[in-house]
C-alpha cells in the first residue's frame, strides 16, 4: 500500500521544505476549519474519532497492517511491542470515553457547540461557550507515537486546525493515523497536516511559530526552553518536559501470590515501548515486612521480563545504547560479586532485559531499554526522603497497595507532588481524561466566552 501525498510528511526525501511552503500551509489550514470544522458539533467529531479508532483495532484495516508492517523498523520496537501498544491507546477512543473527557475539562458535552450552563451556572444565569484555537501546533516527541496520537484527538475535539511537527525519521505511526482520518472524512483530513524535519531548523520554525495560535511541546527542558523563547508573545504555549516514574509495593501485597502477580505487572510497565517516555518506571521500592523482601521480589521480577522478552521481545539498540548497557551491567557485576547489598540478573547472550537490586534506597535513573532497579524501603516516608532530587518531576506512581492503606499512600504521593497515581501494571496505560502532568487536558487548549444573563 502507498500512500497519497496529502501531507507535507508524504513528500519523498529529497523533497525540499522552504519557510513559504510551511506559512502556506498554516494558511491553508485556517481556512480548511474555518470552511469544514469549526463548526461540527462535538457528537459528530466523537463518532468520527471513536470510528477511525475501532477501525485501528481490526487486524485486518490497511493502515494499521502498514504500521505494523513499517514500524519496527522506522522506530525500532518489536512487531508485538507495538502491537499492544497501539491497541491499548485505540481500545481507549471510545465514542462514550471521549465524551466523558469533553464533560469533565468542561462542565457541559455540548460546551464547544454553543453556549451552555451547568448547574451551578443556571443559578447564577451565566452561560459559556468554549473555542479552541485556529490553529494548534504540536512539536512531538520521537520516542513513542502515543503523545502525537493523542495530541491529534484533542485538537479535534476542540476543532482546532492542526500543524504537527515530528521528529525526523518518527513520522509514521501519526501520518497513518492522519491518512485514516483523511479516508474517513476528507474535509476533517484537510484540517491537518504534519512535516518532519530536524530540531533546530531555525527558518521553517520561525514561519511555523509565526502562525500558531497555541503551541504544545514535548521534550527536554532544555528545548522547550529554546521554543518559548522563540515564540511570539500572543501565542499560547503548553510545554511538557522531561518527567521520571517509578513504582511501589507495600507490603501486605507481598504475600506469594500477591508479589508475583505485581512482579508479573511490573514487568509489564517495564517492557510496554520498551520503558521509553515519561510513564516507564525506572525503580520499584518494595516496603519490608512482607512474606516476599525485596531481593526475593527482584528474582521474580527478572522471571517475568524473561517472559516478556519471549512474547513482546525488545526492538533493536543503537550501538551507543547498546554499549551503555553493556557498561551497566559490568557495573553492577562488579559491585555484586564485592557485596550482598548489589545483586544483578540479566537476560543470557544479550542486554534484552536487566534487574539491579540495590540495597541503598537513593533513587537511580534507569538507562532505560528494560534496565530496571528493584530498592528495599522502610516505608513511603523513606522513599520519599531519598527520592528529593526528583520532587516535582515525577509523572507517575505505579502503586500495589490495598484496602484504606492504598488510600492513604496515594494521598501522602499527591501531597508530595505526583500527578498521576494508578496501579502497577497501568502505568503506560493512562486512561484518556488522564490530566497529563497535572494540568487539564482540553481545557488547557480553549479559550471561552462568557454571557451573563
Amino acid at each position: 500500500m502507498s500512500l497519497p501525498n496529502y501531507f507535507l510528511a508524504d513528500l519523498p526525501p529529497e523533497a525540499t521544505l522552504s519557510p513559504a511552503i510551511v506559512s502556506e500551509a498554516c494558511q491553508t489550514l485556517k481556512r480548511n476549519r474555518t470552511q469544514f470544522l469549526a463548526r461540527r458539533t462535538t457528537e459528530s467529531v466523537i463518532d468520527l474519532v471513536a470510528g477511525v479508532a475501532a477501525e485501528w483495532l481490526d487486524p485486518g484495516h490497511s493502515f494499521r497492517r502498514l504500521a505494523l508492517e513499517q514500524g519496527p523498523s522506522a522506530l525500532r520496537f518489536s512487531r508485538p511491542t507495538l502491537e499492544r501498544g497501539l491497541d491499548a491507546f485505540f481500545a481507549e477512543l471510545t465514542a462514550d470515553n471521549l465524551g466523558t473527557l469533553v464533560l469533565q475539562e468542561l462542565g457541559h458535552p455540548r460546551r464547544l457547540d454553543d453556549f451552555c450552563a451547568s448547574a451551578a451556572e443556571r443559578e447564577s444565569q451565566q452561560t459559556a461557550q468554549a473555542f479552541g484555537p485556529d490553529l494548534l501546533v504540536h512539536v512531538v516527541p520521537g520516542n513513542i507515537p502515543i503523545p502525537s496520537l493523542m495530541s491529534i484527538v484533542r485538537g479535534l475535539l476542540v476543532r482546532s486546525a492542526q500543524f504537527v511537527k515530528c521528529a525526523q525519521g518518527s513520522s509514521l505511526i501519526p501520518r497513518l493515523f492522519a491518512h485514516s482520518i483523511y479516508e474517513a472524512d476528507h474535509k476533517l483530513g484537510a484540517c491537518l497536516e504534519l512535516a518532519e524535519w530536524p530540531g533546530g531548523s531555525a527558518e521553517l520554525e520561525a514561519a511555523l511559530f509565526s502562525e500558531a495560535d497555541c503551541l504544545t511541546a514535548t521534550g527536554s527542558d532544555e528545548t522547550l526552553d529554546f521554543i518559548r523563547r522563540r515564540l511570539p508573545p500572543r501565542t499560547r504555549f503548553l510545554g511538557y518536559g522531561h518527567r521520571v516514574s517509578f513504582g511501589y509495593v507495600a507490603r501486605e501485597m507481598l504475600s506469594s501470590a500477591g508479589a508475583r502477580r505485581a512482579a508479573r505487572e511490573a514487568a509489564e510497565d517495564v517492557a510496554a515501548w520498551d520503558q521509553q517516555g515519561c510513564l516507564s518506571p525506572h525503580v520499584f521500592y518494595v516496603e519490608d515486612g512482607g512474606a516476599i523482601d525485596a531481593v526475593q521480589f527482584a528474582a521474580m521480577l527478572a522471571e517475568e521480563l524473561a517472559r516478556q522478552e519471549a512474547e513482546f521481545p525488545r526492538g533493536e539498540l543503537l550501538v551507543q545504547e547498546s554499549t551503555t548497557l553493556t557498561l551497566k551491567r559490568d557495573f553492577y557485576r562488579v559491585r555484586a560479586s564485592a557485596s550482598a547489598d548489589t545483586q544483578l540478573w540479566a537476560s543470557e547472550g544479550s542486554t534484552a532485559w536487566t534487574v539491579v537490586y540495590e540495597a541503598d534506597p537513593r533513587f537511580q535513573l534507569s538507562c532505560l531499554n528494560r534496565f530496571v532497579y528493584v530498592k528495599r524501603a522502610t516505608d513511603l516516608d523513606d522513599v520519599l526522603h531519598h527520592a528529593e532530587l526528583v520532587q516535582g518531576q515525577v509523572s507517575t506512581v505505579g502503586l500495589a497497595a490495598a484496602g484504606e492503606r492504598e488510600k492513604e499512600l496515594a494521598t501522602q504521593l499527591a501531597r508530595w507532588g505526583v500527578t498521576r497515581i494508578c496501579r502497577i501494571g497501568q502505568m503506560q496505560r493512562p486512561s484518556l481524561a488522564w490530566r497529563h502532568d497535572g494540568r487539564p487536558a482540553l481545557a488547557d487548549l480553549v479559550t471561552w466566552s462568557g454571557w451573563e444573563q
